[in-house]
């Protein structure tokens, strides 16, 4: 009996660890996670009242704490729906072969056509701040919806779009610019956005020149350009699918090698 009593406290760590990881992982690089900071430090602040029995403030933070309760889950209401989304898609690799196929589809349209296009895939690192600098789609991955934003008529075709767990959550967004003074200056926004969160992030971004129509991946601060829509897939396939086989260490040691001062003409 004292064995499964143990057992039984060793599960509930277990599972109270891992909530407490997932949590964190999923807030890490957004606004939530300064969020998080300001309740701890109003948690701080409850401790304190009670222990030094501040009446007048222990009375205004219980009255208050339903409201802001309710206050939480109506404002982040986004970011709990794509939580939950994320643990029904438990195990399951979002950026498969269906999703990487059509966006280097799209890709290749939109470069014959010479119609600039930014995309922005998550990796681990959270891309929620550029996320909520756009405007919020939530759609599936198609060729036609990509086509259909980037089209040089709408609204939207002018920002990023960024696909997160296998979705287009937002387009429209502004992502930033790099600052590395070797980065040649033929290069234009797009291109430079795409490096720029490359290098704050582990984002993997794919960039269509409006002026040559040629294709090109960021990715660890690095260009690497004047791709076909056949290399394009298959480095996605190497990035998402085999980052730990020799294939995926292959690319990322060229992509190490490259220098971000490439003389591509493009916005």
């Amino acid at each position: 009996m004292q064995f499964l009593s143990y057992l039984k406290i060793g599960i509930e760590i277990i599972i109270l660890w891992y909530a407490i990881y997932m949590i964190l992982a999923f807030i890490k690089g957004t606004r939530t996670e300064q969020l998080l900071k300001g309740i701890i430090i109003i948690g701080g602040i409850f401790v304190i009242a009670k222990q030094f029995r501040l009446d007048a403030i222990l009375w205004v933070m219980i009255r208050l704490f339903p409201l802001s309760v309710l206050a939480l889950v109506i404002i982040f209401q986004p970011e709990l729906r794509r939580g939950l989304a994320r643990l029904g898609q438990f195990g399951v690799h979002q950026e498969d072969g269906g999703i990487i196929a059509e966006i280097s589809r799209s890709v290749g349209y939109l470069s014959e056509k010479r119609v600039g296009a930014l995309i922005a895939i998550e990796r681990e690192v959270g891309l929620k701040n550029y996320i909520e600098s756009g405007v919020s789609i939530d759609g599936k991955v198609t060729k036609e919806l990509l086509i259909s934003i980037f089209s040089t008529k709408a609204p939207l075709h002018d920002g990023a779009v960024i696909i997160e767990q296998g979705r287009i959550v937002a387009a429209g967004c502004l992502l930033p610019l790099s600052q590395e003074a070797n980065i040649s200056k033929s290069l234009g926004t797009r291109h430079r956005a795409a490096i720029g969160l490359s290098e704050e992030t582990d984002a993997v971004c794919v960039v269509v020149s409006e002026e040559t129509g040629s294709m090109s991946i960021s990715m660890s601060g690095k260009l690497m350009h004047d791709l076909s829509e056949e290399n394009l897939a298959k480095y996605l396939k190497e990035i998402f699918f085999n980052p730990h086989n020799l294939k995926g260490k292959r690319l990322l040691k060229i992509l190490s090698k490259l220098s971000p001062t490439v003389s591509e003409k493009g916005r």
